[in-house]
């Protein structure tokens, strides 16, 4: 059994990933990180809720120690009322502060609360809601054991050479203008593989990604490449990333942020926190097999 997100819940955020995660509440393409952006009010830090329902409970739950976050987060839990197969399902939300309480009613897009950084983050991840659906007979406190996500949307797969200019860098990270959305905020686009579909993930700095709308040129058991460069074998949407490494201009970094987005800033991540690029530098990409 699986569950569908329609295009009303999803066109509410910016970006989102099913795979780009190294914990396993996201296996298979069991949960769903959703990145709001400024919200109409203005406001970035607020969380719009994925669906609309009855919040059963709030609780504070504990994060794994980092010298730059919290060791604590938050749970949300919601019943669903709808739209489709979400009706009676129940919403695990983390990362949000609440500013809700149990019995509450929410009307999707409604705020939760705000969104908070918390030790599951990496220092290159940016703020978001993860979410995970489940039957209510399932354990609501567990972080596995949510159905698989499906996708009421079709995605728009990019083809990118490897190549583009940096436009924007943080502490861990830089940002290419390429490839470069070709209709912003009408549709979700993603990096597409040789073959076709959208990769999802971090490549290979989690232990595995996704192949999402992959179609049929692409069969369980064979090998998924970009630009040439093999980067593991598919079985399903899932891929088991082979012992690559991700290199800008030659030089080893730590990989590749993969993700879906419709927002005009769309362009290829690259975490690189032991590398410093400056803007307007230009790079190519290439994924090398470790010992090549």
């Amino acid at each position: 059994m699986a569950v569908t997100l329609p295009e009303s819940l999803l066109t509410q955020y910016e970006r989102f990933s099913l795979y780009n995660s190294p914990y396993r509440a996201h296996d298979e393409g069991r949960a769903i990180d959703l990145y709001p952006g400024t919200l109409r009010d203005g406001r970035t830090t607020a969380a719009p809720s994925p669906v609309s329902g009855t919040v059963i409970e709030t609780r504070t739950v504990t994060a794994p120690p980092k010298p730059y976050a919290p060791d604590h987060d938050h749970l949300i839990l919601l019943e669903c009322e709808g739209p489709g197969d979400l009706g009676g399902l129940t919403a695990r939300v983390l990362h949000v502060d609440p500013a809700v309480e149990a019995g509450d009613r929410v009307a999707r897009g409604d705020s939760l609360g705000d969104l908070v950084r918390a030790g599951f983050f990496a220092p290159w991840v940016d703020n978001h809601l993860h979410v995970g659906f489940r039957p209510p007979d399932r354990n609501p406190y567990r972080a596995s054991g949510s159905l698989p996500i499906d996708l009421g949307i079709d995605l728009d797969p990019l083809r990118w050479d490897g190549t583009g200019t940096v436009v924007a860098t943080g502490d861990t990270y830089a940002v290419l203008d390429a490839p470069t959305h070709p209709a912003p905020g009408e549709t979700f686009v993603g990096v597409r593989a040789d073959g076709g579909g959208v990769l999802d993930g971090g490549l290979p700095h989690y232990d595995g990604g996704g192949l999402l709308d992959r179609g049929r040129s692409v069969a369980d058991g064979e090998s998924v490449s970009l630009n040439g460069d093999r980067l593991g074998v598919v079985d399903g949407r899932t891929i088991a990333w082979d012992d690559v490494t991700v290199t800008a201009n030659g030089e080893p970094i730590t990989g590749l942020s993969l993700f879906c987005a419709r927002d005009a800033d769309f362009g290829a991540k690259l975490i690189c926190p032991d590398r410093s690029f400056a803007v307007a530098e230009s790079l190519r990409v290439r994924v090398d097999a470790i010992g090549e």
